[in-house]
Parts: structure tokens; C-alpha cells; sequence
């Protein structure tokens, strides 16, 4: 599937001022890279990049039932204070199921089933997202080198494949609550990222 650059434009938000980037694949699917510090002016400064994939329930309506929402915002103040970076925002919302499965997996999940258990009742995968977008986006803004925010493996291991220099993996736990305690937990337990007990347990009480 192919993408392409589409426009730009500035784009000053609450966390400071970035740029707004649009690419697009052939079926008109619409990708965002906002940036901030692109190009750097120090040649040896490695940008920080966020993945992150479209949650309009965590995103836009604040839902305690995840943490993309707080990781957004995070990682927007973390490239502010990192100098440059970019965050790219893929629209693959629920992990790639689309809105309205995700929010049959929430009715699932509501009845004690965990967030893989719901998506595995539906016939659908764990996780059905795919990055191949991002080497194009990061490309075009001039990023070989990088430090990735996430806790997801997967996203680390797909940039290598792609020819990317992963300097380092920063980690992103935020908003944790009661309501997101579990799903956070599966993720680390059932989807081998980078989560454990510990991390949950520190940063509710903090």
C-alpha cells in the first residue's frame, strides 16, 4: 500500500507549537506526523518519536478505560522538552478493529472478559495494527536515527526492520487508574510489552 506526503501547516496547541503533517495511502487513508525541532540544528541530536496509534474514546473523550490519552498529551510535553520530535498518529483506532469493534470488545470486557479475551471472542486479532506507514513519514522528515517512546516491542522491532537506528526505548506508563489497571496488566502479562506489576502499583499511587 502506498503513501504519500500530503501538506503541512502549523499547529500551536496547549503543550507548545508544532508542525502538522499529512500523508495519505492510496484508499485516501489520512496519517498525521506532528513535529516539533525538524530539522534540528545540532546534527548529533537524536529526535524522540511516539507511535501512536488513534483512540478517539482515550484521545478526545478522556476515557479511563486506557491511557492513550495521557500518553498523547505526555508525549507531546516530552518532545517540547526534548528539543525535536515527532509524534506519528496512525489511524488505526483499537488496535486496527475499527471504532466500533473496539467498543463491542468494551461491552465484552464489561461483562469480566480482559482485552485480548474480548478481541479473540470477536473473531478479530490482538493486535492487528501494521507500521509500514512510518517509514515513509519519519523519511520524509529527515529521521534515520531515533529514542521511541513506547512500551510495545513491536513498534521497536518493526523500525529496526526497517532500517531505522532505535538508539533507545523510553518508557511511557502513564495514567494509570483503576478503571485501566487490568487492561495495562494484559498488555504486560498476554502482550509481552514492557509493563510489569511494579510499574502499575508506582505510578497509581504517585
Amino acid at each position: 500500500m502506498l503513501y504519500q506526503f500530503i501538506t503541512q501547516a502549523k499547529l500551536p496547541t496547549i503543550h507548545g507549537d508544532f508542525d502538522i503533517h499529512v500523508f495519505e495511502n492510496e484508499d485516501g487513508q489520512e496519517h498525521i506526523a506532528l513535529s516539533f525541532g525538524l530539522p534540528s540544528t545540532d546534527p548529533t541530536a537524536v529526535p524522540l518519536v511516539r507511535i501512536h496509534s488513534e483512540c478517539l474514546t482515550g484521545d478526545a473523550f478522556g476515557s479511563l478505560k486506557c491511557d492513550c490519552g495521557p500518553q498523547l498529551n505526555a508525549a507531546m510535553q516530552a518532545i517540547q522538552a526534548h528539543g525535536s520530535g515527532v509524534i506519528l498518529y496512525l489511524r488505526q483506532e483499537g488496535r486496527g478493529i475499527g471504532l466500533t469493534n473496539k467498543i463491542r470488545a468494551y461491552a465484552l470486557q464489561d461483562q469480566g472478559h480482559d482485552t485480548l479475551e474480548a478481541n479473540l471472542l470477536l473473531g478479530l486479532p490482538a493486535d492487528a495494527r501494521t507500521y509500514e506507514m512510518c517509514q515513509v513519514m519519519l523519511s520524509h522528515l529527515g529521521i534515520a536515527q531515533l529514542a521511541l517512546m513506547t512500551n510495545n516491542p513491536n513498534k521497536v522491532n518493526d523500525l529496526v526492520e526497517q532500517g531505522f537506528d532505535v538508539v533507545e526505548r523510553r518508557p511511557l506508563i502513564v495514567g494509570v487508574n483503576k478503571y485501566n489497571q487490568d487492561y495495562l496488566s494484559t498488555k504486560g502479562v498476554k502482550m509481552n510489552h514492557f509493563i510489569d506489576a511494579d510499574d502499575l502499583t508506582d505510578h497509581q499511587h504517585r
